[in-house]
């Protein structure tokens, strides 16, 4: 059947063909979304606009004992709004894992004894908080390298040689002990633990902890259990770039790096930054517990509210509150129920996001995303409001994570932007790859369909600039010039500019390259194809002693310099090359009138002065 059998359909679809061609003119693809009355004001019919609403779906297939609901599907446009609830219950008698990290230098010595007698009273005191409570155990130090230690090899086998006692060697972090409820091995373990020492303040415990959060299954954290990484020390850690020091450059990757229970690393990476080892405690849902002596307390409290799900404590003389401190912390960490949000890095602009906790007092705040004093079963909704600014490049979904700290549930919200729509393919006003709708008809050879819109016949249609209409390209207009060519190739805006001129005013600028005009090359054609400027008078270029480059002589020998490598006064044969002229000007006398035949044949090596200031004539 041919269209031209129904001439009133063919009509409608010319026109409505029309009325897309004669919106895209001039435009991108991209303005072509947009919101209703500035489309009209475009000159858009409201008859072709497409109003694209919000669509959200639940999974409820997951199941969910803390944290509901687990899988969000959002269908947004961008512009677009919406809002869900995320449910955090706060359950009863969790299972505790508790993983002591202790700082095992020599000023630790009365901590470490004091360690060696709570397990069992601890043991004792959680089981009101907890029926299945387990200890696991790690010791650090710094980076067993200098500046950190001393490298005397007697020092490197026995940091504490100095005060004649026994110590072990610094390490950046040993695993000792995995989680166990077996208290009596704890103690054991702990009794044998030797001090070690190093040279600076600092010491390595970030290091430590980040490699006891994500080291899971060599420290034996339990996926039901609470996690609560303790670190005690006297001293402040390390952070990032310190490392610089002992020439260690290469950023650390946020991995597990153990071998038989050590860090395999410590010499290798940095230490982590603030921000990997937050994320890295938030992505295996631990709590940290900072239990320091009094001098280093307001360094850790500067630090505190970075690391979401952290609890500082002062540690008392020969760690004597110790018990106290754990059990105070975990109480107070099992309180507060808090948010967090991730998006993949290169979408974070793009979302606006706003969350308003409604805690069980039934008091609520919005932008706040914690409730404090929360008791065991009861219930924290947080209501999320999600806004998309503007579409991706490429139409993918996107992922947006909701964490409450220190669970091990996530609600995992799944984005479809909503960002094309019926008159988007190839410029159409349907669908459909109709050869109709160009006119496949002997009266209509100049509506071809759309087959001769790429480049050398391969690459995207219209060089990915434009929108391929009935076989000829429609090219994408930005503010940052024009785009026109066949093929869309040609711009004025994408080459390299020289002297302030797209291709320095000698070429055409096409697919992003600068295509010179006759007698220039290089990037921004800004460089002369002859090598005229660059012949000496001996008519060799650049004196036969270096390369013309881009109309300047380079000059192969480093001492030379001159417009054609001519001078070096500090090369060895200096005397002998220039002889001849010294010979001709001596031979003519120092006449300014004899000097112009002489600098005939070779370089004005000298020049005339009426005296030598500070010289008396003799």
């Amino acid at each position: 059947m041919k269209l031209g059998a129904f001439p009133d359909l063919k009509l409608h679809l010319t026109a409505s063909l029309s009325s897309c061609v004669i919106f895209l003119n001039g435009m991108s693809l991209s303005e072509r979304c947009d919101l209703a009355v500035n489309l009209e004001s475009k000159g858009c019919e409201m008859q072709f606009i497409e109003r694209p609403g919000v669509k959200v779906e639940v999974n409820t297939t997951l199941p969910s004992t803390q944290v509901a609901p687990r899988d969000l599907l959002v269908q947004l446009p961008p512009g677009g709004e919406t809002s869900f609830v995320v449910e955090v219950k706060q359950l009863e008698r969790y299972p505790v894992d508790l993983y002591y990290l202790v700082d095992v230098s020599a000023s630790m010595q009365e901590n470490l004894d004091r360690l060696k007698t709570v397990g069992m009273a601890l043991s004792h005191r959680m089981r009101d908080y907890s029926s299945d409570f387990r200890v696991g155990f790690g010791s650090f130090v710094d980076k067993p390298v200098s500046p950190y230690i001393n490298v005397h090899p007697l020092k490197i086998e026995n940091p504490c040689k100095d005060y004649e006692i026994q110590c072990r060697p610094a390490h950046g972090f040993i695993h000792v002990l995995p989680m166990t409820d077996n208290m009596t091995e704890f103690t054991r373990v702990i009794q044998q633990q030797q001090i070690s020492g190093n040279m600076d303040t600092p010491e390595g415990g970030f290091d430590a902890m980040l490699q006891a959060a994500v080291c899971q299954k060599n420290i034996g954290w339990r996926p039901e259990a609470k996690h609560l990484l303790l670190l005690m020390t006297d001293q402040p850690s390390h952070l990032a770039l310190d490392s610089r020091l002992a020439g260690i450059v290469v950023p650390h990757d946020g991995n597990c790096h153990l071998e038989n229970n050590a860090y395999t690393k410590t010499t290798n990476m940095e230490y982590p930054t603030i921000g990997q080892l937050a994320e890295k405690l938030m992505d295996n849902s631990i709590h940290s517990i900072f239990a320091v002596e009094q001098g280093q307390y307001k360094w850790y409290e500067d630090l505190i509210p970075l690391l979401p799900g952290a609890y500082l404590g002062r540690l008392q003389k020969r760690a004597s509150n110790l018990k106290d401190l754990v059990i105070e912390a975990y109480k107070k960490l099992l309180s507060n129920v808090e948010l967090e949000v991730a998006i993949q890095d290169h979408h974070v602009h793009r979302f606006h996001i706003n969350i308003t906790a409604v805690c069980p007092k039934g008091s609520q705040a919005t932008g706040i995303n914690k409730c404090s004093n929360v008791k065991p079963n009861q219930t924290v909704f947080f209501n999320i409001t999600v806004s998309m600014k503007d579409c991706p490049s490429e139409e993918e979904e996107i992922l947006i994570f909701v964490k409450p700290v220190g669970f091990n549930e996530t609600t995992t919200v799944r984005v479809r932007p909503t960002c094309s729509c019926r008159c988007r393919e190839l410029g159409r006003c349907l669908d459909e790859r109709d050869d109709a709708l160009c006119g496949a008809g002997e009266e209509q050879d100049d509506l071809s369909p759309a087959r001769d819109c790429k480049l050398g016949g391969s690459g995207p249609d219209c060089s990915g600039r434009g929108v391929c209409v009935c076989g000829k390209c429609v090219c994408d207009h930005t503010n940052l010039g024009t785009v026109n060519g066949n093929y869309c190739e040609v711009d004025d805006f994408s080459c390299p500019y020289s002297h302030g001129l797209l291709c320095g005013g000698r070429g055409q600028c096409i697919s992003g390259e600068c295509r010179c005009e006759s007698g220039w090359t290089g990037e921004s054609c800004a460089c002369p194809a002859s090598t005229e400027p660059c012949l000496s008078e001996d008519g060799l270029l650049c004196s036969g002693r270096g390369k013309c480059v881009c109309g300047s002589c380079r000059c192969d020998d480093p001492r030379r310099s001159g417009q054609f490598c001519e001078k070096c006064p500090t090369c060895d044969y200096s005397c002998q090359s220039h002889w001849k002229c010294v010979d001709c000007h001596l031979s003519n006398g120092f006449s300014k009138g004899k000097a112009k035949e002489c600098n005939r044949t070779c370089s004005p090596l000298v020049d005339y002065v009426d005296g030598i200031p500070g010289m008396s004539s003799v």
